[in-house]
């Protein structure tokens, strides 16, 4: 039986993650702030060695647009070298390596980490989650007015896809960087915003707005999108009726 860590293992897809490695046999030790037994701080590095004793593999699920991701890896890592684990698989996220956004920057220099330390590693690029693009269309809501940045697409993929991967993923030898999963559409945030009033019942009239800096240029220039690699099967829409057709009312 095949001994695997998964950090982040209580968050949205972390613990889609573990769900598929037990279900396939696995042993799983889920690492958290608050899980027990695997208590683990990742950005103090505290309860790591203890958690990586004898591990086959980890799958790196933690992450915090508040910062602080490199230092987290970086202790993941010296650690996963200390145990001898073979092989680590890291979640990373499409255009990391082209956007100008903080955020992006950290995950790539998280990548450039992992590629670095001996280890045996894989790395999975997806583009955003259903997840997030139903929080900011949630958020834009709660106003009467629906403000969503102009001329920006998303090609929103299924979480539950992406931890189907990564327990592919991790149950094989090391792989390096793997081809990019990408959602089944590309789509403008008008579009999907229509679905979510649908679903929910609402009317909010919706307006584009222009926003400054290099960030944003670089998501009108669809940076963060790989329409070559459209993998996903589920839809915005399919999305939407598994949460109960009225997500957030």
């Amino acid at each position: 039986m095949t001994t695997i860590l998964v950090t982040g293992g209580t968050g949205t897809l972390g613990s889609l993650v573990t769900a598929r490695l037990r279900a396939a046999g696995h042993e799983v030790r889920v690492l958290s702030r608050h899980a027990q037994p695997y208590a683990v701080d990742l950005r103090q590095g505290t309860g790591l060695d203890a958690a990586l004793a004898g591990a086959d593999a980890v799958v790196h699920c933690a992450t915090t647009p508040r910062g602080g991701d490199d230092t987290a890896a970086g202790h993941l890592i010296e650690a996963a070298k200390r145990a001898g684990v073979p092989h680590l698989v890291y979640i990373s996220i499409v255009g990391v390596d082209r956007l100008p956004l903080g955020y992006y920057k950290v995950k790539r220099k998280v990548e450039g980490m992992i590629e670095d330390s001996g280890l045996g590693w894989t790395v999975l690029r997806t583009t955003q989650f259903h997840d997030l693009v139903l929080t900011i269309l949630q958020t834009s809501a709660k106003l009467p007015v629906m403000l969503l940045p102009a001329g920006v697409r998303v090609q929103p993929i299924d979480t539950a896809e992406v931890a189907d991967r990564l327990a592919e993923l991790v149950a094989g030898p090391p792989a390096g960087r793997v081809p990019d999963m990408g959602g089944p559409e590309v789509r403008t945030l008008p579009e999907l915003a229509g679905a979510f009033l649908h679903a929910t019942g609402r009317r909010r009239p919706v307006v584009p707005v222009r926003l400054a800096g290099m960030a944003y240029a670089g998501f009108r220039r669809g940076l963060h999108l790989t329409p070559d690699r459209a993998v996903g099967k589920g839809a915005f829409e399919d999305f939407l009726v598994t949460r109960a057709g009225r997500p957030g009312r």
